[in-house]
């Protein structure tokens, strides 16, 4: 994934409605999306960042799924490449967390001026 663009936009991460994308970030937007799009990785993101202190171990959430360790390290390895988990090994293991500038990214961009939204997913007016 190209950093070049992501470090641009992440000073004014410009929503959709507002201007047109670039090449390069769309490149970089759809990688992220294409990541996601696959459920047992939306749910591999949720857990890593939901877990305690932000950050899981591979043995912490791998046995959320019934799915073999190749395909659960897999999976984290697509996440990694998109830019949206890093990681780091320490003695066997191997930890997980989430790159928040890459979420921030991803909210940003579809973030429609003039709403915000609620827990429950649906949009409100903002009040400043």
């Amino acid at each position: 994934m190209s950093n070049q663009g992501a470090l641009e936009y992440e000073a004014c991460c410009t929503p959709l409605v507002r201007e047109p994308l670039t090449e390069d970030w769309a490149g970089d937007l759809s990688r992220m999306f294409k990541a996601l799009g696959d459920p047992v990785r939306l749910r591999l993101l949720s857990l890593v960042a939901s877990h305690e202190g932000g950050e899981a171990c591979v043995c912490d959430i791998s046995d959320s799924f019934g799915l073999s360790q190749p395909t659960i390290s897999h999976h984290l390895k697509v996440l990694r490449q998109a830019g949206l988990l890093d990681c780091e090994r320490r003695g066997t293991w191997v930890y997980y967390w989430v790159i928040p500038a890459a979420l921030q990214q991803l909210s940003a961009v579809l973030l429609v001026e003039g709403t915000s939204v609620s827990a429950a997913g649906s949009c409100a007016e903002v009040t400043a």
